[in-house]
Order: structure tokens, then sequence, then C-alpha cells
């Protein structure tokens, strides 16, 4: 037996209420010739022909899809190095309903029907939103419509646009509790080294993803991510119990050939701990909303400070924010100790920080606790999580 036979028994879940979730990232790449621009409809028969067989194995399958502005790219006679924000905005308003009509075709011929189901950053960092997006694919899931999850680019910016579909992928496999994930891209997997350098070896396995980082720059001329974001998204995917595997697309059974090890491929395994979703939906951002620099002893204290983060151990803050958003913590050396749901906006932070003598009724306008960051929505970081680097830009400096 391979280590992923095709069964969802071997998935740990077999109530009908819990099937077994898997899922599929594709990039633009895989779903757009170049340099013609138009949709590789032999790959995507391929796939949802595989993710058909997965169905009636008894897995729940959802396809985190790219190529919405690689295919609008054609209609407005521009390409990717070319096309400014708003033309690739125009191109997402092109290439969209071409997409989902080859997708909707083609899994029609297999028995089965899509939905699209369009995300913003906000959708999947914004707690309430993001509950919203995990209730409309669990009914479609439920429902036995395969979910087409992308961003929606045809209203998303640099500044708010998650960037890449290798982490919204990951992030939509923590919000489904996916037991696997599968990101199908142009190569076989992990390489140790650009794999166009002679010599370059395939890693197939990996169990810290940390350790494979600095090897994994690049990205393709269609494509927002390289093997950069899919490292990222494996470690998301890991902290939430789920595994990745990381495989070329090919034509012929490109996700089930890969599952029962009939090629190439890399596994990032999962942990055998995960965090609770709770924990996991605090820990893996997929941009900062702001941060802090906390006292050194303050977050030398937090593992064991069952009070949280108090303004007072302020020393600086990074980047504005508003109350309820998840802020990147850190100590005097720079070091990210922890993320947790902020209670204050950056303006009020500053303000009680400041006047540490004066009651905060007479500063907001309205009782409340000094605790910035309450310890049951805070979080603080292990080994495996990936730090993000302290803005050098300073918002407020509370103290010296």
């Amino acid at each position: 037996m391979t280590a992923f036979d095709t069964d969802p028994a071997d998935f740990g879940h077999t109530s009908k209420r819990d099937k077994p979730r898997i899922v599929v990232k594709v990039g633009s790449s895989l779903l757009a010739n170049t340099p013609d621009l138009r949709p590789r409809y032999a790959f995507m028969h391929g796939l949802l022909s595989d993710i058909a067989q997965l169905r009636d194995q008894g897995f729940e399958v959802v396809l985190a899809s790219s190529g919405s502005v690689a295919l609008g790219l054609k209609a407005l006679n521009s390409d990717s190095e070319r096309a400014s924000i708003q033309e690739k905005q125009a191109a997402a308003a092109c290439g969209q309903p071409v997409l989902l009509n080859a997708y909707k075709q083609i899994a029609l011929e297999h028995g089965f029907d899509i939905a699209q189901v369009l995300v913003t950053l906000d959708d999947l960092e914004n707690r309430r939103r993001f509950l919203n997006t995990k209730n409309t694919v669990h009914k479609l899931l439920e429902l036995g419509v395969l979910p087409i999850v992308n961003e929606n680019d045809t209203i998303t910016t640099e500044e708010i646009r998650v960037g890449d579909n290798d982490r919204l992928a990951a992030k939509v496999a923590q919000m489904i509790q996916a037991q696997l994930l599968v990101i199908l891209t142009s190569v076989d997997g992990l390489y140790d080294r650009n794999p166009d350098e002679e010599g370059a070896q395939l890693i197939d396995k990996v169990d810290d993803v940390s350790e494979y980082l600095a090897v994994t720059s690049g990205t393709n001329s269609l494509g927002t991510g390289g093997m950069f974001t899919k490292m990222q998204a494996a470690n998301m995917a890991q902290n939430a119990g789920c595994e990745t595997i990381i495989s070329r697309g090919i034509i012929d059974n490109p996700i089930t050939s890969a599952l029962e090890n009939k090629r190439p491929h890399t596994r990032c395994v999962a942990k055998s701990t995960p965090q609770s979703a709770w924990a996991v939906w605090l820990t893996d951002r997929l941009q900062m909303a702001g941060s802090l620099v906390l006292s050194q002893s303050a977050a030398d204290a937090l593992e064991k400070n069952d009070g949280g983060v108090f303004c007072s151990d302020l020393i600086s803050i990074h980047q504005a924010f508003h109350k309820a958003d998840v802020l990147h913590i850190y100590d005097e050396h720079g070091v990210e100790r922890a993320r947790g749901l902020s209670n204050f906006s950056s303006d009020e932070a500053a303000l009680i920080a400041s006047n540490p003598n004066r009651e905060i009724r007479d500063l907001l306008g309205y009782q409340a606790e000094m605790t910035l960051v309450n310890r049951q929505n805070l979080v603080i970081l292990e080994d495996h999580h990936l730090p993000w680097d302290e803005p050098e830009e300073r918002l407020r400096v509370i103290a010296a």
C-alpha cells in the first residue's frame, strides 16, 4: 500500500457527514497556453476527470484555481509584463467567464456541477467574513457541487490582495479542515536549488519548511507565486494538520498519480498535533495589519503571563491598525514572539500607553480594561511558525 492510496478510510474520516477533504490548487501556467493565452483544455479535462474519480471514491474536493487574468489578457491584447494593475483587473473580468465556462462544460461531462467562490483578502483575514465564506463552501460541498475558489482580481490592488493562490489555497484548506492540499505546478516539486541547475535534487519529504525557504525564490511569467509561496502555503497547512503534496501538473491523472506515489513529488508532512482552528486563524496571516514592540521583560514573560499584552508594555507601534485586527508582536530585539487580536485601534493604544496615570474612560470616552490583547486571543509563536520581519518604519514611539 502506498503512502496515499486514495481510500477515504486512510484519512480517519468515515462518516457521511464528515468526508475527507482535499484542496487542489492549479496555477495560471497550467491553465493558459503560452503565448496565445488560450485555455489548456487537455489539462483541464485531465484535472476534472481526476477530481471526478476522487469524488466517486468518497472525497470532498475544493479547487483553488488561478487563470482568470492570464486568460483575459488576450482580450486586451496585452501581456502580464506590460499590464498595469487596472489592466489586470480588467483582464480578470474578461477571463473569469472564459475560465468558468470551460470548467463548467467539462465538469458536466463528468456528472457534477461547479460554483465560483471569489474572495478578497478581507474575506479571509476578517473573522466574520471568514466564517461566512466557510459556511458557503461547506454548503456547496454538502450539495455535491465543486467549489472553485479564486481571488477576486477585478477589485483588488497590490495593497489589499492576497497576491498568490498558493497561500489562498492553504487558507481554504484550514477553513474546511482538509486533510490534504495538492499544489500542481510546472515542476516536479521542491528542489535543493534551482531545478535548471546541474545536479539539482528533488526533495521528496519536508518536515521543517523553514529549512528550505532560502532556495525557493523565482516565479514564472504568468503566475504570481513561486516555490517560496508554496512553502509558505505548506507551512500554513502543516499547522492545521493538513499534509501538502507539490507536484507537476501533468495531463493524465495529475492528482491521483502523485497521491499514489506513481511519479515524483514533494510531500510536506502535517504536524501530528495541529493547532485549534482559532489558533490557526490567528497565527497564519496573509498580510500584516499592524505590529507592536514590547519591552523585553514583557515579551519574555508572555508565555507565563495569564493577563495577555498590556498597553503599558508598549515600546512602539508599527502601522495603523483597527480594533479586532490581528497584531504581530515583537520584542526589543526584533524577534516576533506572538500574534493576537487587538482590543483597541493603534490611536487608542498609543493614547493609553502615553498616559498611564489617566483613566481610560477619560481618554477614550468609554470604560475598558488596560489589556491590549487578551490571553485567550493570543498565540505564542513556536518553532513551526514562520516569523515575519519587524517593519522598519515606526508609526509611534511610546517609550525610549
